[in-house]
């Protein structure tokens, strides 16, 4: 079910139950039970948090801003001032196991450099907390089977911050694929990158914050572009590694291009880099065409197809995700983005890395049907 039948559904009383905006709403979680929205708290408070995250909490429906946690004190008193924050929602790197005892707080979002995601979704999960962990999951497969385990025995839920999934371009996207609109997909390409300018010092070039180059950063917009695109995981993968700036990009790739193969006999490719931009679907199908282009940016996307363009209404692709996930929690509504979901996408990083350490050797990929990943 998509955001707007779920919406129709809620409006229209699910099970003979009118869900009212002004009646409480209840939730699986006792800590939820009568609350009209959930208190998510931002671990990090860089441009993420600040630009887009933070100013999205201000008009959701489901969920609010309520407390934030950073490793730079003087970020505390700026984010109380701005959104009049209480002082005991403010917790730091060091004191943020306590954050188990807030009642106000139901959601922990780590938007952290890569290498403390599975660090402080873990503790997040432990402290009795739902969790959103941005991409990429985490640095290793590992570490996503260590997240995924621990909010399993906490019982809480986990998503991945990917926020295309709730945005109308995406998901009509998955319609044309679910719906065969033009048949069956023959060949689909995706391309996604940026230029990375003067910036030596950012933590993403950083191999031991980051875990990776354009591929983790970038790339798991493609590889996702993919498998939404064709309703399908890939089968194998091969891959090259292009540098042409290496005094720049000292221990990340800069541009990457993979070939996929899938089951129904659709073919695909990627490009990623940290030094072009770049941001398209492309998808050739039995009886036409479709793309998105720009297809991984904030708003506005804009989509075309073999019989005309599309139009649909854009707002804060940061909101919609958001108000998913928190429905997700309280009226069990599909969780657009599962955990499972972002260990796919890590066991599909580590093949192409894989396949890049071993000339282009092509790898095969086996995704088990029970994790449901084919849901993309």
């Amino acid at each position: 079910m998509d955001r707007r039948k779920f919406n129709s559904t809620l409006a229209l009383g699910a099970s003979g139950i009118t869900l009212a905006s002004n009646v409480p709403m209840a939730c699986a979680m006792g800590t939820n039970q009568d609350k009209k929205k959930l208190g998510i708290a931002l671990v990090g408070l860089g441009g993420y948090s600040t630009y887009q995250l933070a100013p999205a909490l201000q008009d959701t429906e489901h969920c609010y801003l309520a407390g934030v946690v950073t490793g730079t004190p003087e970020k505390e008193k700026i984010w109380v001032n701005k959104y009049n924050i209480p002082k005991e929602n403010i917790y730091n790197y060091d004191n943020f196991d306590s954050i188990k005892d807030n009642k106000a707080i139901d959601i922990v979002y780590v938007v952290l450099p890569n290498s403390m995601h599975a660090d402080f979704s873990i503790r997040a999960a432990r402290a009795g907390k739902h969790v959103i962990c941005e991409k990429p999951m985490a640095m290793n497969v590992e570490e996503c089977d260590a997240i995924i385990d621990a909010c399993k025995k906490a019982g809480v839920k986990l998503g991945m911050g990917y926020r295309l999934h709730s945005e109308p371009y995406t998901q009509e996207v998955k319609r044309f694929v679910r719906e065969k609109t033009f048949g069956n997909i023959r060949y689909i390409s995706a391309d996604a990158g940026y230029y990375s300018g003067s910036s030596p010092g950012q933590w993403r070039l950083n191999r031991k914050l980051s875990g990776g180059g354009a591929l983790v950063n970038m790339g798991v917009y493609a590889i996702q572009s993919l498998i939404y695109g064709t309703g399908e995981n890939p089968i194998s993968v091969s891959a090259q590694e292009f540098s042409t700036r290496p005094a720049y990009f000292k221990e990340t790739d800069e541009t990457i291009t993979a070939q996929f193969q899938f089951d129904s006999g659709a073919f695909g490719t990627i490009m990623t880099s940290h030094n072009v931009n770049a941001n398209r679907l492309h998808a050739k199908c039995e009886r036409g065409w479709f793309e998105l282009d720009p297809a991984s940016t904030y708003i506005p996307l804009a989509g075309r197809t073999s019989n005309g363009g599309l139009n649909f209404k854009q707002e804060s692709q940061q909101k919609l995700q958001m108000d998913d996930f928190a429905m997700h929690i309280l009226f069990d509504a599909p969780n657009l983005a599962p955990g499972e979901m972002g260990k796919r996408d890590m066991m599909i990083v580590e093949a192409i890395y894989k396949s890049i350490s071993e000339d282009g050797k092509k790898q095969a990929l086996n995704f088990e049907p029970a994790y449901g990943f084919s849901d993309g």
